[in-house]
């Protein structure tokens, strides 16, 4: 578990005035967690966006509250759309034997040098993350999953080619073991799903194209209709 750490101070600023907060350069959070009262906090913006990109939301992280240290985990992060800033972050504290459920980055190992990828092939991730639980000491950063292995098309890896470090569970007990994580496709066929997808894609849309302006006629009748029913 890494020894990050981020000290938070206690916000007053609440409605209109966290907008000038932001402006100041801070950043608006909420902890909460146990039997303590969720707490309205703030920290500098520069600080916290580095700490929030190291630890995303599957690093416990101690928060220094009045000089003194709580473990917590990110439960939840708000970015602005337009000016990708962070905007505010949910911080939920945890002890050291209790058990985490949280999602973590699954990483393929070897991009590029996999026989398949040698031979001209092309590697897909069909699956980005999955949902572990383990105690905040034994929390992965990722999974890694090496694809050198990889060799012909539609070869591929699964769920329950993952070795799960010690300590650490996939959260569902029914987790399907069969699930893709990477297939491997020739680029030819790889091709050719893409211009069906983008057709059907393009088909869909004209549909809806057309069943809007029929709604639309539709709609403009109406108030012609009442009108004219008014008039009468």
């Amino acid at each position: 578990m890494n020894d990050i750490s981020l000290k938070l101070d206690e916000r007053t600023a609440e409605g209109k005035k966290v907008a000038k907060l932001r402006d100041s350069g801070f950043v608006p959070s909420v902890v909460y967690g146990g039997q303590a009262k969720p707490m309205s906090a703030q920290s500098p913006l520069v600080e916290t966006t580095k700490v929030v990109h190291t630890v995303g939301k599957h690093t416990p992280i101690n928060l220094i509250i009045d000089g003194k240290k709580k473990l917590a985990i990110i439960k939840s992060i708000d970015m602005d759309p337009v000016k990708h800033m962070l905007r505010h972050v949910a911080f939920h504290t945890i002890k050291q034997n209790d058990i985490i459920t949280t999602e973590v980055p699954i990483v393929l190992v070897g991009r590029g040098e996999s026989v398949a990828e040698r031979a001209g092939l092309v590697v897909l991730q069909a699956l980005d993350s999955i949902e572990i639980k383990a105690k905040p000491a034994d929390l992965p950063k990722s999974l890694e999953l090496s694809i050198l292995n990889l060799a012909e098309a539609d070869d591929r890896l699964m769920v329950s080619d993952i070795v799960l470090p010690s300590g650490v569970e996939f959260d569902d007990i029914d987790q399907d073991m069969e699930l893709v994580i990477a297939n491997v496709y020739e680029p030819s066929a790889l091709q050719a799903a893409n211009e069906a997808a983008g057709g059907e894609a393009e088909a869909e849309a004209e549909v809806e194209v057309e069943n809007g302006e029929e709604t639309l006629n539709e709609t403009q009748a109406e108030p012609k209709q009442a009108n004219a029913e008014a008039n009468k």
